[in-house]
């Protein structure tokens, strides 16, 4: 469905001096990499994690895949087609929905844009009937589908935004922080809503999210890019199965531990405070820590936690 090969962007901007007369009339120019020399491969049906840090590449990478911008060089197909060229055969299988941008009809209501894109994509009348009504039951938007774009909440914008960009059952769905800035029950309808659509539609989507949740939610394979360099592209489960090294012991203590027990188990100030006290320590350690803490001390309850998403991408990035 998509292929990438030595994908590279770069942009131009002039060096500012301080002098007036030298910027204006003999300007300084620099070339800053967006993207460099990147290759990936996604196949049909494929449900991808596209992260990284601010300015890492990722959206840059998603517009040169939709056809937005041009690439400064590489080789790029998409679904066979060139994406610059934007030819109408293309634009017709792909959707792009940004949750910081709006791509609707400020003044007017949803339904209104929704009849514009059906004209636009050249929707059959009967496909569009059954597409609406199916996105409005499966979003629950049928409470404010025609109200002003301008009167919703981000969270209801978003929902009519992902309706507007699937009407035409595009086969590839470019989603870029679609959950940016919801509430947890928005953030919940919509996560679900995109699973339930790959999952129907076996559509081949791109999903970028600093929402780690999401990503472990949705996503099977990552794409992890670094200034403008992917510096992991695998499973979900293989990225745990070789950065998550800790598993975190909490207990809710009854009656406080001795300062021979925390010197025993080098427990720390940040670790402990009556009642609760964290331990971090290695996979292969548990059993043998769990064996000699607990006869030493008395609780009410115990917890073990697995390193959180987050954690484990930051210790391959310090380590990449």
């Amino acid at each position: 469905m998509i292929s990438v090969k030595k994908l590279t962007k770069l942009y131009r901007s002039q060096v500012k001096t301080g002098n007036i007369y030298k910027d204006f009339f003999h300007p300084v120019y620099k070339n800053q990499k967006a993207l460099d020399d990147i290759s990936f491969e996604i196949e049909q049906g494929e449900l991808i994690g596209f992260i990284g840090p601010n300015g890492a590449g990722k959206t840059t990478t998603m517009k040169i895949l939709s056809g937005i911008l041009y690439p400064s060089h590489g080789e790029i197909q998409v679904l066979k087609f060139t994406p610059w060229e934007k030819k109408s055969a293309f634009l017709k299988q792909i959707g792009f929905v940004m949750g910081q941008k709006n791509q609707l009809l400020w003044d007017l209501p949803a339904t209104d844009s929704f009849r514009l894109n059906k004209e636009i994509y050249e929707i059959p009348e009967n496909v569009y009937k059954k597409n609406v009504d199916e996105l409005i039951t499966l979003l629950e938007c049928k409470d404010f589908i025609h109200q002003q774009v301008k009167t919703l909440s981000l969270g209801q914008r978003m929902r009519v935004e992902l309706i507007a960009s699937l009407l035409h059952n595009p086969k590839i769905l470019f989603l870029d922080e679609p959950t940016i800035g919801l509430d947890i029950f928005a953030q919940q309808i919509i996560v679900n809503f995109i699973k339930q659509y790959q999952e129907e539609k076996k559509a081949t989507i791109i999903l970028t999210s600093h929402y780690m949740q999401d990503v472990q939610r949705l996503a099977k394979r990552i794409l992890f890019i670094n200034k403008g360099t992917i510096i992991y592209d695998g499973t979900l489960e293989k990225l745990l199965s070789t950065y998550s090294t800790d598993k975190t012991i909490e207990l809710t203590l009854s009656t406080p531990i001795s300062k021979e027990v925390q010197k025993q188990f080098s427990i720390q100030t940040e670790d402990y405070t009556f009642p609760k006290l964290r331990l971090c320590v290695k996979k292969e350690q548990l059993s043998d820590v769990l064996s000699r803490l607990l006869p030493n001390v008395e609780f009410n309850d115990l917890s073990i936690e697995e390193e959180s998403l987050e954690d484990v991408i930051k210790k391959m990035y310090q380590e990449k």
